[in-house]
């Protein structure tokens, strides 16, 4: 039974590994205690069932808001809150021409590929664009060369 524990316990941690939702970290920890009952009490699977579950629960209600918090506030590199908040001023690079709604194009961010429009000219391809606006699933974005211009004072400027 120590196996199966254990297996369950590899099973779980790759499954946190991918979502990171602190609940089911618990969980794996739990199935760990009890492959640790398992070893002194190979037949009493009652008494394995019931350290896993307790365990869990206590994890999730002790522990899982404290290391959210921390993993949620850590220093160190970029966290953006949702598609908007950690699309938004930034850089990519357009892979084919990007033009208003009607002439669609991609630019190239964080290492995909995203449907592009400009509300401005038309852009080539291989140039810096900053992100503007997202829209769905399609970013409009501006030249680099021209972001501190907004396209009204560029027209007051030919006057």
């Amino acid at each position: 039974m120590v196996l199966v524990w254990v297996a369950l316990f590899v099973v779980l941690i790759l499954l946190e590994l991918h979502h990171l939702a602190f609940y089911v970290l618990f969980v794996a920890i739990g199935s760990l205690a009890a492959a640790g009952v398992a070893v002194f009490a190979p037949d009493a699977y009652l008494l394995q069932g019931i350290v896993a579950v307790v365990v869990s629960i206590a994890g999730v209600i002790v522990v899982r808001p404290y290391v959210s918090r921390v993993f949620h506030q850590h220093k160190g590199g970029h966290v953006a809150v949702g598609v908007h908040g950690g699309l938004l001023g930034q850089e990519a690079v357009t892979l084919d021409a990007v033009g208003d709604q009607h002439a669609v194009g991609h630019v190239r961010l964080a290492g995909e590929r995203w449907l592009a429009i400009t509300g401005g000219p038309q852009i080539a391809a291989g140039q810096p664009v900053v992100v503007t606006a997202v829209r769905g699933t399609t970013l409009e974005v501006w030249p680099v060369e021209f972001r501190s211009i907004a396209p009204e004072s560029a027209d007051r400027r030919d006057v």
